[in-house]
């Protein structure tokens, strides 16, 4: 990827990150941001961007709008998610309506998925990672 493609996409997750979808705040302000292994909102990974990413855990979330369902946006996220897979990075995907129907469901399954990914965190409930909810 050249510089100019780089300050492109750089300069649209900003706005992204600016501009979050009602199901990115919820999942973001409810839970993310104050989770103890640390995410981060529209983050660069190779030519994409994800909706949150923690590093040290390499694990991927993503919330997917109704776009998603079409099937030219399905092609462009199988081969989205190959790139992660072949980056080492889990990609976790929730339809936005599970924010709103199932949160703590979509919750217990982010956590349950890092505390596979960390051993250290295997003693820690949900319930202790839990906020503002």
């Amino acid at each position: 990827m050249n510089r100019a493609e780089r300050s492109r996409l750089a300069e649209h997750a900003r706005f992204m990150r600016r501009n979050m979808a009602a199901a990115e705040k919820k999942l973001w302000y409810q839970f993310l941001c104050d989770y103890p292994i640390r995410f981060s909102s529209q983050i660069i990974v190779g030519p994409y961007i994800v909706d949150f990413l923690s590093r040290k855990i390499r694990l991927s979330i993503e919330l997917d709008g109704s776009q998603h369902y079409e099937e030219s946006q399905r092609k462009y996220d199988e081969v989205r998610t190959t790139y992660l897979e072949m980056e080492g990075i889990k990609e976790l995907r929730f339809p936005n309506s599970y924010i709103w129907d199932n949160f703590e469901g979509v919750c217990e399954c982010i956590h349950q998925e890092v505390q596979k990914r960390r051993n250290d965190l295997w003693t820690i409930p949900l319930q202790l990672v839990k906020n503002k909810r």
